[in-house]
């Protein structure tokens, strides 16, 4: 950094050590929907200061060790990489989560998912299932708000099944995470809720080449030519891993609910219906075993 380049709206320089200056510097690099709330993010990354005092104090300045830092992880998110990627962790269920380009960035949407299974009309020491579990958060949100509950988490890549332990251990939240293939290495008991957010985008479907989905595993998002593929597995499988009366919860699409609803019925669940996320768009679909 010099001095000449604090003119330069896309660098910064000892003149713009200002949070309002760098603030804005970085805003203006930043081509996502949200620049100034993914700068602010940065910033108190790098800070440790709240965006607040950020607003409130606007003429605050940093050290220019702390510029340096900022400018490499603005250079990241301008480069397109998620906001939770450079940060290394993601806000769920008001749980601090660790992420990784290993799994998916966990979404506000799939808390009413979470919402929906706390709704549901469960044994107090509930045996709960979560496939695919990334990160860990639906199980361990689950867990924050059911600690009775007996919840097994599962994913079949290595580092997700160690970021999910590791979230876990951090948040100090009781449940089992063991690495699996769907229900392959699972063991051989059943359970009275079977929730999972699997793959669901078809491998065509142009979104893949936008946006964050660029940067998060193919693994946990492609399902097949039309996305309902893992689902179509998880469906099958399910009624064999339930108890009677036990409920299966999938996520899906926003355009895939009477699809879902349509493998339950043949599947031979009963009050299948579909509940909508914050959009207002039908993205979940649940079944009771008989």
């Amino acid at each position: 950094m010099t001095a000449d380049s604090a003119d330069d709206p896309g660098t910064f320089g000892p003149a713009t050590l200002r949070c309002d200056d760098l603030l804005r510097a970085a805003a203006s690099r930043i081509g996502s929907d949200s620049p100034q709330l993914d700068a602010e993010l940065l910033l108190a990354q790098v800070t440790g200061w709240s965006r607040t005092r950020f607003r409130a104090f606007p003429e605050q300045q940093v050290s220019l060790v702390q510029a340096a830092a900022f400018e490499q992880l603005v250079d990241k998110r301008a480069a397109g990489e998620p906001v939770a990627y450079v940060l290394g962790q993601q806000a769920f269920w008001s749980l601090p989560l660790q992420v990784s380009a290993a799994t998916l960035i966990p979404r506000p949407d799939t808390e009413c998912v979470v919402e929906q299974a706390l709704t549901l009309d469960l044994p107090a020491q509930a045996r709960i299932l979560d496939l695919g579990t990334g990160t860990g958060a639906i199980a361990l949100a689950l867990a924050s708000e059911r600690p009775d509950w007996d919840i097994t988490a599962s994913d079949f890549v290595d580092a997700a099944v160690a970021l999910a332990q590791s979230n876990a251990a951090a948040l100090n939240l009781s449940i089992q995470v063991v690495k699996s293939h769907w229900f392959d290495q699972l063991a051989a008991v059943c359970f009275d809720l079977i929730v999972s957010n699997p793959p669901y985008i078809a491998s065509t479907d142009h979104h893949l080449s936008e946006g964050d989905v660029r940067f998060e595993p193919a693994s946990a998002l492609v399902s097949g030519a039309d996305g309902l593929d893992d689902i179509r597995h998880i469906v099958a499988a399910a009624p064999s891993w339930l108890n009677a009366g036990g409920w299966l919860l999938l996520e899906h699409g926003y355009d895939q609910a009477q699809a879902v609803q349509a493998l339950l019925q043949q599947q031979g669940f009963d009050q299948v219906h579909s509940r909508q996320d914050y959009g207002r768009n039908d993205r979940m679909t649940l079944g009771q075993a008989r």
